[in-house]
């Protein structure tokens, strides 16, 4: 665990994420972004991007990221990334866990977005922690000399793919599109032990006390093949709040979706969110990119005991 007592924690890279640190940070409060993957998000997702207010011709997700994280970092805000396996949000200090380390703060950012998604391969849930795993960093070293597959398009599942391949013996990235999210000459794409299967779905996770085997269809043909494997790693995407990691920590809707006022703040003191986790009606970035400025503002706030929040800034 760290030393350090950050004023802000935020949970999540996304644009309710980086919004939030970009204001944190400006308002001199230490800041960190806890982030799993800067392209692991709905906006890092997309292909194009054109009616964001400021933006003068049109650009990708990424890129709009991009420029969203360096306005961050430029203010002050250190940018981490981490997968969050946790949180204890209760008592004056806030403390936010990741595998290797723990980021300590007077208020905590949940921006988490809503990406995740329920078990929907059959046997997907059924084997979850007995050779079903989200999270190649947490799990890859109890595949040592093994077989797993990745189950996913995105350059988030190619790069954990080519982590897995430094302690599986083979590594299968299927993917149910027929082009991966990524170059053609991504270097992970290069590794020997490395399959690449797209245009293939996974129609069923199965085995007895642990995963033994998976059951694919090529999206062209009608007859399912069999893969005898030990681990299967899943990065398909859906719409669900990434809530995961909280374990009941926050007050979450029949939804689960987290439950927020207006100006961002949950039913616990000092915690707040921002952007889709809190299932906005419009998911559009700049009603995300709002929910971070409130956000950030309302902690500001709560750290320094104001009665009204400030909204100036500059020298």
């Amino acid at each position: 665990m760290t030393d350090t007592v950050y004023d802000v924690v935020i949970v999540g890279g996304g644009p309710a994420g980086l919004s939030a640190a970009q204001y944190a940070a400006r308002s001199n409060l230490k800041t960190i972004v806890v982030d799993k993957s800067p392209t692991a998000g709905a906006l890092a997702f997309t292909s194009r991007i054109e009616n964001y207010p400021g933006l003068p011709e049109p650009a990708t997700g990424k890129e709009l990221l991009d420029i969203f994280r360096k306005q961050a970092v430029t203010f002050g805000a250190e940018y981490v990334e981490k997968q969050v396996v946790g949180a204890k949000l209760d008592g004056e200090v806030k403390e936010v866990f990741t595998l290797d380390e723990t980021y300590r703060g007077k208020a905590v950012i949940i921006a988490t977005g809503s990406m995740g998604r329920k078990p929907a391969i059959k046997g997907e849930a059924e084997f979850l922690g007995r050779g079903v795993s989200y999270c190649a960093l947490c799990d890859a070293a109890f595949y040592r000399g093994k077989t797993v597959c990745v189950i996913g398009d995105s350059e988030e599942a190619v790069k954990d793919a080519g982590l897995l391949t430094r302690f599986a013996d083979t590594v299968y990235l299927i993917s149910p599109s027929k082009k991966l999210k990524v170059e053609d000459d991504h270097p992970t794409l290069k590794i020997q032990n490395l399959r690449v299967l797209t245009g293939h779905s996974v129609t069923s996770i199965e085995g007895n006390e642990v995963v033994e085997r998976i059951r694919m269809a090529e999206s062209e043909l009608k007859e399912e093949s069999e893969l005898a494997l030990s681990g299967v790693f899943v990065y398909l995407h859906g719409s669900k709040p990434i809530v995961d990691f909280l374990a009941g920590a926050a007050d979450l809707s029949e939804e689960e979706c987290l439950v927020t006022n207006k100006m961002m703040e949950t039913s616990i003191p000092g915690v707040f969110g921002a952007g889709d986790v809190t299932c906005a009606e419009v998911r559009q970035v700049v009603i995300a990119a709002s929910n971070g400025c409130i956000a950030a503002l309302s902690a500001e706030k709560y750290i320094h005991h104001r009665k009204r929040r400030k909204y100036d800034w500059a020298k």
